[in-house]
């Protein structure tokens, strides 16, 4: 199909985002040339704004639009225990859960030879940091269950464990409402693994 130059840069524009396909763009596009100019403008606005205001957290490593994030910054979180993430996505993850009540600390990726992603790329060397400071008695290894996930995960328990910080693990398995006979054998091995008592 041909389109004018604007809506090809538009429909464009909108494929550069993660999971948008030509035709999801395109009904995107055509959707946002529907809207009123105002709300077209005021978006624009939205993602200019959130792209020059937010940051990471100096100390977790968080979205936060000030220098210390909102979960830092909760003098009522249990700063004895972290929760390491991949990704500050994960932490949003968790916290809609609202029962984790310690601090985190964002990788910012996992370690992957084959993108060249290695631990000095991380935030490994601040997340020692933190924990030499001595408050720390858990770090909760909440990286993906992935391979690249697995792999920081080990890295980060062997470099935390000669701290004499305690070390766990998220529990994988199987999803509620999931059916055994669609579960593949690594979920299952998890599942059966991490299994507790009724």
């Amino acid at each position: 199909m041909f389109y004018p130059e604007s809506i090809a840069n538009l429909i464009e524009s909108f494929q550069k985002l993660p999971g948008v396909g030509p035709k999801t763009a395109q009904r995107l596009a055509f959707f946002v040339l529907t809207l009123p100019r105002e709300e077209v403008v005021q978006m624009a606005r939205a993602m200019v704004n959130a792209k020059d205001k937010t940051r990471y957290c100096r100390i977790c490593g968080n979205f936060t639009d000030s220098e210390v994030c909102t979960v830092c910054a909760d003098k009522r979180r249990d700063s004895s225990v972290i929760c390491v993430v991949q990704d500050a996505r994960d932490v949003m993850a968790l916290e809609r859960m609202r029962e984790f009540k310690g601090l985190y600390h964002v990788l910012g990726g996992a370690i992957s030879p084959i993108d060249g992603i290695g631990p000095d790329q991380l935030r490994m060397r601040e997340l020692l940091e933190r924990l030499k400071k001595g408050r720390t008695q858990e770090v909760i290894l909440a990286t993906n269950p992935t391979v690249e996930g697995e792999a920081t995960a080990f890295y980060v328990a062997r470099i935390v464990k000669p701290l004499g910080i305690r070390v766990t693990r998220l529990a994988h398995g199987l999803p509620v409402g999931g059916d055994l006979e669609y579960a593949d054998e690594v979920t299952l091995s998890r599942a059966l693994e991490g299994r507790r008592e009724l």
